[in-house]
């Protein structure tokens, strides 16, 4: 009896476009992203804010540009940074054109709410004549009033109709470098736009549950959400949408996409929530652990499990293991295989230690394989 892999995710197939140097779509890796909240005309807060969330892997950032003071911040913004920045464009067709002339990789617009066809003329160009590709964001608390009239309500079928009809116009430019997303903070309105975007046209789509909540509430919202598109091979890129530090939003981000094998970054911590068969502090040690492996970029699991009646299978499924033994003496496991045995007190630094110098042999097997390749 053949059995289907049951981890196998069948992505949609999209068309690719370019993000400044980052290719969204097709067959590249899911992008992650998250937005700045400082006034983008503080060049120097948003810079920091932007470096903290490269740091943790973020690979585009948006910023918005309500007014002239943060399009003219922006040339400098793009200087100081390495990830491609979005210009967020709401109404101002000038502000959009302005971006573009400041180095921004890509424009967040609505095209229908630029103003007239000529604006919307002159905001192609700027992107043509600057590389620039762009996002058609549609939300449901902004639809058109004559779809809102016309369904009543927002509904999927309303937002699906607002992309298109949107689609359109860039096409009808002969524009075509573009993503979409259709986002609500309902789930279930979020979740049914997708699918209906992603059978009606093939272009990247930017997945988000917007205005999901705070850190607790809106990375569950957005876990439910993201992580039914996600596993219906729904996305291309997308953003966790925060009531907290931006930086929590890219974390949660790859941890999504960790979970589901879509892509890996980082450590991921397989940890048991403890119980009265604990053989050191498990909650302690994880939390300490996880703060001390933050710096890690290298992908690569580690099991840390309180007693010997799961420790040692897991083990066997991780790169490095961890089991709590008896008298304060514990097994540690490397590749699977049983290594040697540690003390209570040395857990968190010896730990650290292995997954550092695990990731800096994979690493440099990575430098030597791309050297051997260009030469």
């Amino acid at each position: 009896m053949s059995v289907r892999p049951y981890r196998d995710i069948e992505r949609r197939k999209s068309r690719q476009i370019m993000v400044g140097s980052v290719p969204v779509g097709g067959d590249a890796p899911i992008t992650v992203q998250s937005m700045t909240n400082t006034p983008t005309s503080d060049v120097e807060a948003t810079v920091s804010q932007i470096l903290r969330m490269e740091e943790a892997g973020a690979d585009i950032v948006r910023v918005s540009c309500p007014d002239e003071d943060s399009t003219k911040a922006l040339k400098k913004i793009v200087a100081g940074v390495n990830v491609p920045i979005v210009a967020d464009i709401h109404f101002h067709y000038r502000r959009a054109i302005e971006a573009a002339e400041a180095g921004a990789a890509c424009l967040r617009i609505n095209p229908g709410n630029i103003g007239s066809p000529e604006r919307v003329r002159e905001v192609v160009k700027a992107a043509k004549d600057h590389g620039c590709s762009m996002r058609i964001g549609v939300n449901a608390g902004s639809l058109e009033r004559e779809l809102l009239e016309r369904y009543g309500e927002p509904c999927p079928e309303a937002m699906v109709e607002s992309a298109l009809n949107h689609i359109r116009i860039l096409e009808d430019n002969d524009f075509f470098e573009f993503k979409i997303s259709c986002k609500a903070s309902d789930v279930f309105l979020a979740v049914a736009a997708y699918h209906g975007l992603a059978e009606a046209c093939d272009y990247p789509l930017h997945i988000g549950i917007t205005e999901a909540g705070g850190l607790r509430s809106g990375t569950v919202k957005s876990a439910i959400g993201l992580g039914n598109l996600l596993w219906s091979g729904i996305g291309d890129t997308l953003r966790v949408s925060l009531s907290t530090d931006p930086v929590e939003e890219v974390k949660v981000g790859f941890e999504l996409l960790k979970s589901l094998g879509l892509r890996h970054r980082g450590v991921n911590v397989i940890s048991c929530p403890s119980c009265a068969r604990q053989q050191f502090d498990v909650i302690k040690t994880v939390e300490v652990l996880e703060q001390r492996l933050a710096h890690i970029s290298t992908p690569m699991t580690v099991s840390v499990i309180g007693c010997v009646v799961n420790g040692p299978g897991e083990a066997t499924m991780t790169d490095l293991g961890f089991t709590g033994g008896g008298r304060g003496t514990h097994q540690v496991y490397v590749g699977g295989i049983p290594h040697h045995r540690l003390k209570d007190e040395d857990i968190v630094e010896h730990l650290v230690k292995l997954v550092e110098e695990k990731a800096a042999k994979i690493e440099a097997a990575k430098a030597e394989e791309t050297l051997s390749a260009a030469s």
